[in-house]
């Protein structure tokens, strides 16, 4: 009896062991995983000038699959880009394939060797782009896994379909984000229309190309801003419209009562830049000269001149040219108005008659000047339109 007792417990002791061992097993990974692995550079590619995506795919450390995606100019010192992307044949550590490239249509030859040294990665051989040669010798290049590729292509339009008001976006810009496709007709129907198109926003980068689709950014009369955005989401290829970040900064910006202000539904413009034109002259000790409201962007543009105090005896003149933005507070409307004051630019001239000097205005000779005349630019305008400033602590308006 007390030998058949023994050897049960021998046999249950002999079970929990096999047990306990299958359960460590099955927590270590499994050999031969796949996994996706990137190359985000590969340093000198075609002078350093391309943006280069290697993906792999690899079998515990052997690689079985590869495609490289290369972003490049179509020449040296060129804004165009072109792009090709290839499935690269995988032959121990040789990299191959051909293709044609998407933009010009160059047949494209790619032979690379691969070679792992530490932690990194070493790259040897040609990429051929029609005529095109270039050698390939880049050495300590590291790779990312899946997710840490995928949190670094996250990005922002910026472009906001609905705001509640206009402190995070400005009420004169637009953003359209459209097919790349489509781009170049949605610029074509723009042509003879009331609009200023951001000339940086044409450029078709490489995020552009492998995205399919552009970001194109315009100013416009912030009365027919709203309407605008509204049409640009009907047209084809459009993904998305909205407003964005323009020239209104926040700092610069105050807020007032609208009623004073409107003809009916209208703003009255010509009361609005006179009375702005007579505060600043005031702060400027200067007279008003001109002004004059752009149709295609909103802004109010004036201009003064005073009697420069740089050198009294040779009775030079200043101009002062300020631009303004003056819009509701919301995109759907509000009894309230926010009014925008740029920095003012100063112009020095010899306006005397008779042979005049000819005078090279230079930035840092204006500076301080500039800056002490626009501390008293913005409080006299707060006063004129008894205004609120914006509390950047706080984010809301004193």
């Amino acid at each position: 009896m007390r030998a058949a007792l023994l050897l049960a417990a021998v046999l249950a002791a002999a079970s929990i062991g096999s047990a306990a061992g299958q359960m460590k097993l099955s927590n270590k990974p499994i050999t031969g995983a796949s996994e996706v692995r990137y190359f985000t550079a590969i340093d000198g590619l075609m002078d350093g000038d391309a943006d280069v995506i290697l993906k792999e795919t690899r079998q515990g450390k052997t690689l079985t699959a590869a495609t490289l995606d290369v972003c490049y100019p179509v020449a040296k010192g060129s804004d165009r880009k072109d792009r090709f992307v290839v499935n690269l044949a995988v032959s121990g550590q040789s990299l191959t394939g051909t293709t044609q490239s998407i933009g010009g249509k160059l047949p494209v030859s790619v032979k690379l060797t691969r070679k792992p040294i530490g932690d990194n990665f070493e790259f040897k051989g040609q990429i051929s782009i029609g005529q095109t040669v270039t050698e390939v010798n880049s050495t300590d290049n590291s790779d990312l896994s899946e997710r840490e590729f995928q949190e670094n292509q996250t990005s922002d339009d910026g472009i906001t379909p609905a705001p509640k008001d206009f402190t995070e976006v400005s009420p004169e810009a637009i953003g359209v984000r459209i097919k790349l496709d489509n781009a170049a007709d949605f610029l074509k129907s723009l042509k003879g229309q009331d609009v200023e198109i951001s000339l940086s926003s044409l450029a078709i980068t490489c995020d552009v190309l492998r995205a399919g689709e552009q970001t194109i950014t315009l100013s416009a009369d912030p009365d027919r801003v709203a309407a605008l955005i509204a049409k640009f989401k009907s047209m084809p290829g459009v993904v998305a419209a909205g407003w964005t970040t323009g020239i209104i900064e926040m700092d610069r910006t105050m807020r007032f009562s609208a009623a004073p202000w409107r003809d009916g539904d209208r703003l009255n413009r010509d009361k609005l830049a006179s009375t702005i034109a007579s505060v600043l002259a005031g702060a400027l000790s200067a007279k008003p000269a001109t002004s004059a409201w752009n149709s295609s962007n909103g802004k109010l543009k004036l201009t003064f001149k005073r009697p420069s105090e740089l050198y009294p005896s040779l009775s030079l003149t200043d101009t002062i040219e300020v631009t303004a933005l003056v819009a509701s507070e919301k995109p759907a409307g509000s009894d309230r108005l926010i009014l925008w004051v740029g920095s003012p630019v100063i112009t020095t001239t010899d306006e005397t008659s008779g042979p005049a000097l000819i005078l090279a205005n230079d930035a840092s000779g204006d500076e301080e000047g500039a800056q002490k005349d626009d501390n008293g630019l913005l409080d006299a305008l707060v006063r004129g339109f008894k205004a609120q400033r914006w509390d950047a602590d706080k984010s809301a308006w004193k």
